[in-house]
């Protein structure tokens, strides 16, 4: 044990719990409250267990909030960040660079902190956590996208808990952007504090796009919209000789891979929404999975589907949209998006266009709904092996890193380098071939200050939207994604942007299971996907009710039951 407060054990699933922080929020907005909390910290653990977080408070706290409070470490203190490493070529080296030096010398060097930044394998986090957990070496901050993920590092005893008026007073204006957002809400898991959460201002950063030339070449003036026009479009395509397998495809990896969101009945079944919303545990046996699963098994015999997906992997599907073999591909957008400036310097003449939010089709049953991004960003946790230096150093740079100044460097970087100031909007434009010693990491540096903003924000949603959209290309998508930004917009109004439920326990089936269920259903998938048509239903009902019994069953009910208890959040709970 390095300190008072450090903890390993599992978090237990029964026992009384206050959820007020989750049966509360409803669909109102939290702005009194949030007002009051925003002032007073201390009113956020009021209904909270105070045993574990009390254990956190500590004369290393100030009486004076913020930075104004702070003073160099008498002893030196090792302050361990994890950074994605995402393998992508051409950005500088993720611990070793001009931007960790220059956090280490404007932050570290004067409170005595030594900052390391840990690299983290993008495609495979859970594994190289646990491998840094069995060596008792995690980093003293763990964070993740993923409710499911975090929750499951609780579990596992990596994450200490710790007392919120106490970050509120190292870290006051992270905290109180946590209160503006509604986000202290998602930071308790079984009674205890867990987790600090960053914002995420959320302007469609997703875009997918469609080989516009091809569709030109076969007859249509515009991205198909229904599922005829799609089976229509990509048949004459296969037939003019564009593409053998115009859809392509990739082997399924489990989390996130089948996405049913648009294969569902709006208005929802609140029920059913916490039983089966998930994108950690593929929802096999749902009326929603079967419909999905029914299309690619009309996909994959239609010869749309690469036949060799179940060996072919991420990477190598995105080569073959570059290499102008496959009729689509999508991702986050950015300024620079790697694949885009590949495909155009392999395809010159080609034409892309955007693909509306979902395919339209009533007699499979499919809407224009997608998976909406959740109202935090980056999910922050401490490590069980932190000491209270540490976990302070960890707040601090929290902290530092949410000044504006600090924020605005580290995004934009250094002017007449990295980006210029627009003289008419005062606004800066990133330098988007730049190459010098201020080099930037992946995706303007992202990577680093995610861990307080999912994006850069300056102007107007237009203006944001415009410095985001990506640079030097044939074409000009900035139009695109604000009309695509606007038109998800009204589909939210209509109900079609659907969350996931957040559960305010840990659930220990879900742990149990989780990771034999993903291997499972990437087996059966594949097995509905290939099968011949005519097999597709008696095939599906079989291997359903398998899932079932090798544990989704006790998933999905202990899901039901946290949802009865008032230990979720609700249908549209978490827009405020």
């Amino acid at each position: 044990m390095k300190n008072t407060f450090h903890k390993i054990f599992p978090v237990a699933l029964t026992g009384a719990m206050a959820v007020s922080a989750l049966t509360g929020c409803g669909s109102q907005s939290p702005s009194k409250e949030s007002s009051t909390q925003a002032s007073t910290p201390a009113q956020t653990n009021e209904t909270q267990s105070t045993e574990a977080p009390t254990e956190t408070s500590t004369d290393k706290i100030t009486d004076v909030a913020g930075i104004e409070g702070w003073t160099a470490f008498d002893d030196n203190v090792v302050l361990k960040i994890p950074v994605y490493d995402r393998g992508v070529e051409g950005v500088p080296t993720v611990n070793d660079n001009y931007w960790t030096k220059w956090v280490q010398e404007k932050f570290g060097n004067k409170y005595n902190i030594t900052v390391e930044y840990v690299p983290i394998t993008r495609t495979d986090v859970m594994t190289d956590y646990a491998l840094l957990a069995a060596a008792e070496d995690l980093p003293t901050i763990l964070m993740e996208y993923d409710y499911p993920k975090v929750a499951k590092w609780a579990d596992d005893g990596y994450l200490t808990t710790f007392n919120m008026e106490d970050f509120a007073q190292v870290a006051p204006t992270y905290y109180n952007r946590m209160v503006e957002s509604g986000n202290v809400t998602y930071s308790v898991i079984n009674d205890e504090t867990y987790f600090a959460l960053a914002e995420r201002p959320n302007f469609g950063g997703f875009a997918s796009f469609a080989r516009m030339d091809w569709l030109e070449q076969v007859g249509y003036d515009h991205v198909p919209r229904t599922r005829a026009e799609y089976v229509d479009a990509m048949t004459k395509i296969q037939e003019a000789g564009l593409s053998k397998n115009p859809q392509g495809g990739s082997m399924i990896t489990g989390l996130g891979s089948d996405q049913n969101y648009g294969y569902r009945e709006y208005p929802l079944n609140e029920e059913e929404w916490a039983m089966y919303s998930s994108i950690t545990i593929p929802s096999l046996g749902w009326e929603a999975d079967y419909k999905l699963l029914k299309r690619a098994n009309e996909d994959y015999h239609l010869g749309f589907t690469n036949p060799e997906y179940y060996i072919t992997d991420a990477e190598t599907n995105k080569a073959s949209f570059i290499n102008g073999e496959t009729y689509q591909f999508g991702s986050y957008m950015s300024q620079n998006v790697d694949w885009l400036n590949s495909f155009y310097e392999k395809n010159p003449d080609a034409k892309l266009a955007f693909i509306p939010a979902g395919v339209v089709d009533e007699e499979g049953g499919t809407v224009p709904a997608w998976r909406a991004d959740n109202p935090f960003g980056m999910i922050v946790g401490f490590s069980s092996f932190a000491t209270e230096d540490e976990l302070k150093a960890a707040w601090m740079y929290m902290e530092w890193l949410t000044q504006e100044a600090v924020l605005f460097e580290m995004q934009w970087g250094v002017e007449g380098e990295n980006y210029n100031l627009n003289k008419e909007t005062g606004l800066p434009e990133a330098v988007t071939d730049y190459s010098g010693d201020y080099k930037q990491g992946y995706n303007n540096n992202k990577d680093y200050w995610c861990i307080t903003i999912e994006s850069r924000n300056a102007g107007t949603v237009e203006e944001i939207i415009a410095a985001n959209a990506p640079k030097g290309l044939p074409q000009d998508f900035t139009q695109d994604m604000i009309d695509n930004y606007y038109a998800n917009k009204e589909l939210e109004a209509q109900g079609y942007a659907c969350y996931d439920p957040i559960f305010s326990v840990v659930l220990e089936a879900e742990s149990e299971y989780s990771g034999s269920l993903v291997e499972l259903y990437k087996e059966y998938r594949d097995e509905l996907t290939m099968c011949a048509p005519e097999e597709f239903d008696a095939l599906y009902e079989k291997l359903s009710k398998q899932y079932l019994e090798a544990g989704y069953q006790q998933v999905i009910d202990s899901r039901l039951e946290a949802y009865q208890n008032g230990q979720s959040t609700k249908l549209n709970s978490h827009t405020n």
